[in-house]
């Protein structure tokens, strides 16, 4: 590492220590559906345990994946685990979400994607058909995100031990590149995009559970981002702050944890946020805004207000980024809250949820 790299670092750390304040407190004596929910339950949940226990400069930063220097090269690293309910669900299933979904966690490093593993959890009695498919699901979509499922391990537990079938992955990338991107690099004046409609995944699934008795043509929008990533990065390079899929918790997390960690604000125009019909007819059934609910395919976008334009040509060139949009600003008062302008004049505080109004969606 440079001394300009480990400046860097250190004031990366003392920014997050300045904006996480004392140290989180774990008041719940069991865990609840809420901490798994990606919301205020989780990030306690994630610093007054993980955080205590295994502190280091890398963890630290908090975002989805770390960068760690070896033999010169700069590779990005990732876990993760799946447990959606249904495991089939139009536009995708656990398979192709589990491939997207790490790779898309390597991708927002600026990460070239290069090898994942794979951990089947299965259920004695879950049928063979169904594992079959979602394997082939899983090398279709590593096949379409140039990456290849190189090891991986299985485990069969007893009947109603594991709802069917859990997955969990791991994936390693490389940067090509020397700039840091991370939440804690928004400034004043930035602009925030998003790259494309949001909370078609978590609308998806819930339906496809047929609990509300809703029909509807919406699919998931599961879908590998690297490309879109490399297409930002070539014509923006370092103008580009941060990257972040928009999953569990949404773009309203999303932007709550780059204003904490960056020591600003956010502020949202309504109007121009991207949102399909049947996500918002769903989301008003259910009292929840759009924008807390879970995406797969999308990621927000943080970019120098200079870069802003060439940023969304570039993500209109792509396929998965055809209806990119700019959402609102990055400005440095009232941090760190996320406001939101709406469609009607007011203005109103987007905070980070405290339960789960779509458990199990990923």
């Amino acid at each position: 590492m440079t001394a300009d790299q480990e400046q860097r670092e250190q004031e990366v750390l003392r920014r997050i220590e300045r904006t996480r304040g004392r140290p989180a407190r774990l008041r719940d004596e069991r865990i609840t559906m809420a901490h798994g929910a990606g919301g205020k339950a989780t990030q306690t949940l994630v610093e007054a345990v993980f955080l205590t226990a295994f502190h280091n400069p890398v963890l630290a930063r908090l975002e989805d994946q770390a960068v760690c220097e070896a033999g010169g090269a700069r590779l990005a690293f990732t876990t993760d685990a799946y447990v959606v309910s249904p495991l089939f669900f139009p536009g995708g299933d656990i398979g192709d979400l589990a491939v997207n979904g790490t790779v898309n966690d390597l991708a927002m490093a600026g990460a070239r994607p290069l090898h994942l593993s794979a951990g089947f959890i299965l259920e004695e009695g879950f049928p063979v058909a169904d594992l079959t498919r979602i394997a082939a699901s899983m090398a279709k979509a590593a096949a379409v995100a140039g990456v290849q499922v190189v090891t991986g391990d299985t485990k069969v537990v007893e009947r109603g031990k594991a709802d069917g079938c859990y997955l969990t992955t791991a994936g390693v990338g490389v940067v090509e590149h020397r700039f840091e991107l991370g939440a804690a690099r928004a400034r004043p004046g930035d602009a925030v995009l998003v790259s494309g409609p949001i909370g078609e995944h978590g609308t998806t699934v819930l339906l496809a559970r047929g609990e509300l008795g809703i029909e509807s043509d919406l699919e998931s929008d599961t879908a590998p981002l690297a490309g879109p990533v490399a297409a930002l990065l070539g014509a923006c390079g370092e103008g580009v702050r941060c990257l972040r899929d928009a999953t569990r918790g949404g773009v309203a997390t999303v932007l709550n944890e780059i204003a904490r960690a960056s020591g600003v604000a956010v502020v949202l125009d309504e109007g121009a946020v991207p949102v399909r019909a049947q996500v918002r007819g769903a989301a008003e059934i259910l009292g929840i805004d759009p924008l807390y609910i879970a995406c797969e395919g999308r990621m927000v976008v943080v970019v120098d207000a200079a870069r802003a334009e060439a940023a969304l040509d570039a993500l209109h060139a792509h396929p998965l980024g055809r209806e990119a949009a700019l959402i609102g600003h990055v400005v440095a008062d009232p941090a760190p809250l996320v406001l939101c302008r709406t469609e009607f004049g007011g203005t109103r505080i987007v905070d980070v949820l405290v339960g789960d109004p779509l458990p199990r969606i990923c």
